[in-house]
């Protein structure tokens, strides 16, 4: 089965699942997703304000992190140590191919 032809409903399903499940992992920080996958929340609501067309970035960013941006970065962001941003640009660097 490709991607493509996963129902909707059910891929609607498992993208709210991922929302939730990073709304719940506060620990999980930004640089250290886009270090392991090159990508992260704001990616996420970059790619639903793409997909919706109306939305604005922090829109759709809101909807990711369930609150404002700011208050997320407020609330659960720490600063990024020199490894963290170097294993960043070194996956981000993969997203390229």
């Amino acid at each position: 089965m490709t991607i493509e032809a996963l129902d909707d409903k059910i891929a609607a399903a498992a993208f709210r699942r991922l929302v939730e499940h990073l709304r719940h992992r506060t620990d999980a920080q930004n640089v250290d997703l886009m270090g392991l996958a090159g990508f992260c929340r704001n990616c996420l609501g970059d790619w639903v304000q793409e997909a919706d067309g109306t939305m604005s970035k922090d829109e759709a960013r809101t909807l990711i992190y369930g609150m404002p941006q700011s208050e997320w970065k407020a609330r659960y962001q720490t600063e990024a140590t020199p490894e963290q941003l170097a294993k960043m640009q070194e996956s981000m660097a993969k997203n390229a191919g």
